[in-house]
């Protein structure tokens, strides 16, 4: 006899609460090897935020490197990454709460290597023949002006705490630096610099440069790139060749300079490369001076494989990973960040030889039945212009419940942040904690997602709020005809660029009956004026450049079209959040409330962009089903602290 019960959709109890998500749950990214140990960074929302860097040596056993008074993360570029380094006994990082570098031995607390707050640091390697650090450097130092980026060393065989005096400014110039990479001799450093309006993903600059016996730099020139070129992650092999990842063929490709040519290592309709969001992404390795591992993603999906550095033959390395991130390698073993459709990520280590995964650290402990695991189906699916879009399918499921015959699910579309960003297709339990409630999920891959090459990136140059509006908008009218789904109950929430798109899709459409935006951008001039320098000028690309054309600023900024809204909106804002600061919340809740229409906000203290603290993250998830279930009718399993809900 069938045990499974008839319920209606949004109202099956699952085992995927809010409280395991945050309580079993960390973000981790960053890896470093180093002789037979591997590093990484552990993101811990039990720790409101905290970052800590772990040790796992040859034999398995794993330990914190990091004190409990310290926070691993860097805020250059606001987003941070790469804020720590590793020479074998030494670890070098940035802490949250003053921005400065820290040096630390294996058995020894913190010390501080730089002491001045007006700098910032990130993207940290050691310059061993000198005894110094390269890195990335952001000067806040003059108020009301735009910070300076530069490229910079410092020399660590100076006594104590060293003052920006003592710095030596190895290139600057350019509004932004990332990627320093030492020659396996170190007399050779390649970097790359880009300038407003361009993000990287637009077009950056490949440098390299000779490096004196003083550190300083000489002979330096330009190998590749440019304004309408990408380059991502250079780096030496072990016999002094430098390699990189460019984007000219229309594909983020391997190449490599030969003599004073540049050559392609692998040409694929595929993408090895990343929008650089924050420093530190690796999507390739050397295992030895004749073989490559890399990672590269079709169709949304990565894969690992490995290539013959003497023939530039590739062959795919078999494994069950669809998400694989911060790639590294040495001989005989290579380790990255992995992901599965029903598995969480973890920091897996390959031996190459046997092909054999072992598991390091998973960022969830969960260990969940796959009778409430969501797989997610890869749709492909029409949109405006001719164009086709890209997105992932998750149908309600759990094994104990079912809809009723007469009733159609729900369905929540997903608008990622970024917006030149992706989903995954790696198990999210924040996807889960609705499919299994028996809400299905589309994940949209817009137009000017990442993964698809340059040309579907571009889509966005230009059409931001139009192109990722109107994708969102067809994909949930294809999961209604395909997949059943009730157009009755469309829903659409999205984070940041994310909560910018859902925000124009309520505005400018009439397909959605509810929303959610955390900390989503509803006016475009305001951002254009207050947004942090990474930023300052991606609009010029995304809308246009302003003020020239401010009025299509004016066009596209959901505020100022708000008389348009005639459905509730849930929103969700950090108070400390620099890139889209409260007001742009504050404002369309104001018009919400006096137009009548039901909406809450919900605010949180000491979270900037992106919630990090785990009574907030589950606060967040919480408050989103239980405004769902006061809007659509249904009553959750879940016990969830009411939220005041004004024009209900």
């Amino acid at each position: 006899m069938s045990n499974i019960k008839t319920a209606a959709y949004g109202s099956w109890k699952s085992p995927i609460t809010s409280d395991l998500i945050v309580s079993e749950t960390v973000r981790l990214s960053d890896i470093i090897l180093s002789g037979s140990d591997v590093f990484w960074v552990e993101m811990r929302p039990s720790e409101s935020g905290r970052n800590v860097i772990v040790r796992c040596t040859a034999d398995g056993e794993k330990s914190d490197m990091t004190p409990a008074d310290f926070n691993v993360r860097t805020r250059v570029h606001e987003y941070g990454g790469r804020s720590y380094t590793v020479n074998e006994a030494d670890v070098y990082f940035c802490n949250f709460a003053d921005q400065q570098i820290h040096h630390q031995s294996r058995d020894s607390n913190p010390v501080p290597v730089t002491s001045h707050p007006g700098l910032r640091f990130a993207d940290l390697i050691v310059d061993r023949q000198r005894s110094g650090l390269i890195c990335v450097c952001e000067d806040h130092r003059r108020e009301n002006t735009e910070p300076e980026n530069k490229l910079i060393r410092i020399d660590l065989a100076s006594a104590g705490p060293i003052d920006s005096q003592s710095i030596d400014i190895l290139a600057s110039g350019s509004d932004f630096y990332a990627s320093p990479s030492l020659s396996p001799d170190g007399s050779w450093l390649a970097w790359l610099s880009w300038n407003h309006p361009n993000m990287p993903w637009d077009g950056t600059e490949l440098w390299v440069g000779r490096v004196s016996p003083n550190g300083r730099l000489e002979q330096i020139e330009k190998v590749a790139g440019g304004p309408e070129e990408s380059i991502f992650q250079p780096r030496w092999s072990p016999d002094g060749t430098l390699y990189f990842v460019s984007d000219r063929s229309g594909w983020w490709n391997l190449y490599r300079r030969d003599g004073d040519q540049v050559k392609p290592v692998v040409l694929m309709e595929a993408e090895f490369g990343l929008p650089q969001w924050v420093f530190g992404m690796s999507t390739y390795a050397f295992e030895s001076d004749q073989r490559l591992i890399c990672s590269f993603t079709r169709q949304g999906k990565w894969q690992l494989a490995e290539i013959d550095l003497t023939t530039d033959e590739l062959q795919i390395v078999k494994t069950p990973y669809t998400e694989i991130a911060y790639l590294q390698a040495t001989a005989g073993k290579a380790a990255f960040i992995g992901g599965t459709a029903t598995e969480p990520t973890a920091v897996v280590q390959l031996d190459l030889d046997s092909k054999s995964p072992e598991i390091l650290r998973r960022s969830s402990r969960v260990d969940l039945d796959d009778g409430y695991i969501a797989t997610p189906q890869s749709v492909e699916f029409p949109t405006a212009d001719g164009q086709t879009a890209h997105a992932f399918f998750y149908e309600p499921t759990n094994k104990n419940f079912r809809g009723p015959a007469e009733e159609r699910a729900p369905l929540i579309v997903i608008s990622h942040g970024g917006p030149t960003a992706s989903t995954s297709s790696s198990l999210n339990l924040a996807i889960q904690y609705w499919t299994s409630r028996g809400i299905a999920v589309l994940d949209v891959n817009y137009g000017g997602s990442t993964g698809y090459g340059r040309a579907y990136r571009q889509q966005l140059t230009g059409g931001w709020g139009i192109v990722d509006r109107q994708d969102c908008t067809n994909g949930a009218g294809y999961a209604v005809e395909k997949f059943g789904i009730d157009p009755e109950r469309l829903i659409i929430r999205g984070s940041s660029a994310g909560g910018y798109t859902t925000l124009c899709v309520l505005v400018f459409d009439d397909v959605f009956k509810s929303g959610a935006s955390y900390y989503g951008i509803s006016d475009l001039e305001a951002l254009a004026k207050e947004t942090h320098k990474f930023e300052s000028r991606y609009l010029d690309n995304l809308i246009g450049p302003y003020p020239e054309r401010k009025d299509l600023y004016m066009a596209r900024s959901p505020i100022h079209h708000a008389e348009n809204l005639d459905c509730p909106i849930i929103f969700f804002q950090g108070l400390e959040d620099k890139v889209v600061p409260p007001g742009q919340a504050e404002m369309m809740v104001a018009i919400l409330k006096k137009k009548s229409l039901p909406v809450a906000y919900i605010t949180f203290e000491k979270e900037q962009h992106g919630f990090r603290m785990a009574p907030n993250i589950k606060r967040a998830l919480d408050a989103e089903l239980y405004f769902y279930s006061r809007i659509f009718g249904f009553e959750p399993a879940d016990d969830i602290e009411p939220v005041e809900i004004e024009n209900l």
